[in-house]
């Protein structure tokens, strides 16, 4: 394709009023001028319809097939759900689209693979959901983590907790499903995990409790009570590529959450990194050292870390950097991440998760 215009793209899953792709995936790509919206897709022509005319797009679809098939689109950004997305990935890259998919990704990191393996095969770039690692202070950390600000890394501990409700509307009830892929595991373990391991570096070895605490929650919409069987507390331990000492413990459930703060122990020092709400995906952070000195040390993130769209949320601005390196990469060839070999390998945790969680047995990953 030519690299000076503006490269074409249809989302799967735009909504004029609600949705991830209208608050976020939409903003960023309308405040990139290497994009054009050109396509929509919606779960029906009159919602196709409002969604185009709300973002200027010329082309509107109630069949995501016929989207990715048209010559006006260079790149399909895949904005449903795992469960609503069955064959949507291959398709894209069969129609020889560059692709950008929502995480989860697959259900397995074999299968996540196999969609990397296709897409590297017909020639097409593609970028994952796993926005979060963009954020400043995640890459602040993990560069003062490489120069050694903390020295040499003994231990690195992540904690997240999340209010939950007790009642949820119906089209949550696939998160409360462990068999869907959309669970807790997969969603708040994906988008923790990821953003955690590009910073303090991977996992190699691991061993894993998995709790399902609250075993019912009661639908909005019937009042009707349905089963859990999806874990709402994740506890993992294990060592880093380093060799260091990693613990990692996510809670969901009750009425009041803390978000995340992640602990670097290191010979020269101590980095905590603290969110100030308990938000998954969009959260701010702040960031301390501590020497031993004195008391901890607020360290700002500097000015050149800082992300273009200053006035927007914090997940539009990490994704409008995966959509900016995604432009890059189309017109370049130079590699990025997130993109699917990335969350090949946040697959590839969550599924190590899973068999020492069933079996009892430590799981290594290398």
């Amino acid at each position: 394709m030519s690299t000076s215009r503006p490269i074409r793209v249809g989302v799967v899953g735009g909504h004029a009023t609600r949705g991830w792709a209208r608050a976020v995936h939409l903003p960023a790509l309308a405040a990139l001028p290497d994009y054009e919206i050109t396509a929509i897709a919606g779960t029906s022509m009159e919602s196709a319809d409002a969604a185009a005319g709300v973002w200027g797009a010329s082309h509107a679809f109630d069949d995501p097939y016929a989207l990715m098939t048209h010559h006006e689109v260079d790149l399909v950004t895949i904005a449903v759900q795992l469960t609503r997305r069955d064959g949507l990935v291959e398709a894209a890259i069969a129609a020889g689209k560059h692709v950008y998919s929502e995480w989860p990704l697959a259900l397995s990191a074999t299968i996540a693979e196999d969609f990397r393996s296709l897409a590297d095969k017909a020639g097409v770039r593609h970028a994952v959901g796993l926005q979060t690692r963009n954020h400043p202070a995640i890459r602040y950390l993990g560069d003062l983590l490489a120069e050694g600000k903390a020295g040499e890394m003994l231990s690195a501990s992540l904690t997240y907790s999340l209010a939950a409700p007790e009642v949820w509307s119906q089209r949550y009830a696939t998160l409360f499903d462990h068999t869907k892929g959309v669970n807790h595991l997969a969603v708040v373990g994906g988008h923790s995990i990821d953003m955690f391991r590009s910073a303090v570096g991977d996992i190699t070895e691991l061993s894993a409790t998995l709790a399902t605490r609250i075993t019912s929650i009661t639908l909005e919409e019937t009042g009707e009570r349905i089963e859990v069987t999806s874990p709402d507390q994740i506890a993992v331990s294990g060592l880093l590529e380093s060799g260091a000492a990693v613990s990692v413990h996510l809670m969901t459930g009750g009425p009041s959450g803390e978000g995340f703060r992640i602990e670097v122990h290191g010979r020269a020092g101590r980095l905590v990194l603290s969110s100030a709400d308990d938000s998954l995906v969009g959260p701010e952070f702040t960031l301390h050292f501590a020497d031993g000195t004195g008391a901890p040390v607020e360290l700002p993130v500097p000015d050149h870390y800082s992300r273009v769209l200053p006035d927007a949320p914090p997940a539009v601005r990490n994704v409008h950097q995966v959509y900016a390196d995604l432009a890059r990469a189309i017109r370049s060839g130079v590699p990025i991440e997130p993109d699917f070999a990335t969350a090949a390998g946040t697959h590839r945790i969550l599924d190590a998760i899973k068999r020492a969680a069933e079996t009892g047995e430590r799981q290594r990953l290398t």
